[in-house]
């Protein structure tokens, strides 16, 4: 809890990550949430690993461990195998009850607007899960009004668009989220200016919180407690949206 509000930040990471040679365990993630008062995180493998499954499998046993504290969510490269994709997936969510299904174009340069990816889309619709998607960095597929066509196509699901554009295309993931009722915003990386923009136009009931990485932690919740909002939009900001999206399911 901070300032006795309820602290959901529905972007962290877990595991081994190839790309950057960053190591978090769930362990250093719990200390972090405690010394910050996060009481529940969604937990995401990193984008570029050795073994997807090996990873998927170190965030599961941790979610076991503290099911009230850490949701899980799949990461893995949408180009496998479709068999292999979409049992992993299935996986993920029957033995570990994950809620969430991670698209990085960034380093997975699936185009949404392909009929040939709505198989991921509907790998997570089949297994109850939110998809995330990172915007911002990593264009072409990484804008955000590209997540409106499976938004629209797949109205039963439920799209998070992590970063909110990342800044620079904060007004794109606005009008996403304008058109297409199922984007939600998650509002890392945004300034606090750029977040009050965001509520001009989008409610708080559809935009959530985010760290990323440990050194963000503080920053991304700070900027909500100090906005000059009313207490629900803070709340909503904070964890209510995410509860309701990131709730246990079927």
């Amino acid at each position: 809890m901070r300032d006795g509000l309820f602290v959901f930040d529905t972007h962290t990471h877990v595991g081994d990550a190839r790309h950057t040679g960053r190591s978090i365990s769930a362990d250093a993630l719990l200390r972090d949430m405690d010394a910050h008062g996060i009481d529940r995180s969604v937990v995401i493998p990193f984008p570029v690993v050795v073994d997807y499954r090996q990873q998927h499998d170190i965030i599961g046993a941790a979610v076991k461990l503290h099911p009230g504290r850490l949701v899980g969510a799949a990461c893995l490269s949408p180009f496998l195998p479709l068999e292999e994709f979409r049992e992993e997936i299935h996986r993920c969510r029957d033995r570990y009850g994950f809620r969430a299904l991670k698209l990085q174009p960034q380093y997975h340069g699936l185009n949404p607007l392909n009929k040939s990816s709505e198989f991921f889309f509907e790998a997570a619709l089949e297994n109850s899960m939110t998809v995330i998607c990172h915007t911002g960095s990593g264009l072409p597929f990484s804008a955000p009004s590209l997540y409106m066509m499976p938004a629209r196509k797949f109205e039963g699901l439920k799209i998070v668009l992590a970063h909110c554009g990342g800044s620079i295309f904060v007004h794109e993931a606005i009008v996403a989220a304008l058109f297409c009722p199922n984007i939600l915003l998650e509002l890392s990386t945004l300034m606090p200016h750029q977040v009050l923009e965001v509520l001009k136009y989008v409610p708080s009931h559809r935009l959530m919180i985010g760290s990323d990485l440990p050194e963000n932690i503080e920053t991304e919740i700070g900027k909500i407690l100090t906005l000059p909002v009313a207490s629900e939009d803070r709340c909503n900001i904070l964890s209510e949206t995410a509860l309701g999206i990131f709730r246990e399911a079927g």
